[in-house]
């Protein structure tokens, strides 16, 4: 099982990329990353860095604070 923070961040990120319309695929696009990166952090698989975690977030359109506020520690 995936570290709890890690697993509500990507579950935060796949939820807002849904509420988008955009593919996993247009996300990594957007956020200049690998589509399976986006998915290894969708799942909770990745630690990502704050600055993979801003370009996920500029990509979404979404302050940064928007996913990680209230994360389980």
């Amino acid at each position: 099982m995936p570290n709890k923070s890690l697993y509500e961040l990507g579950s935060r990120i796949r939820s807002h990329r849904k509420r988008l319309g955009l593919s996993q695929e247009a996300l990594a696009e957007r956020a200049e990353l690998d589509r399976s990166y986006i998915g290894g952090i969708e799942r909770g698989n990745r630690n990502i860095t704050i600055v993979t975690l801003c370009r996920v977030a500029r990509a979404l359109k979404i302050d940064v604070s928007d996913l990680t506020r209230g994360l389980p520690l």
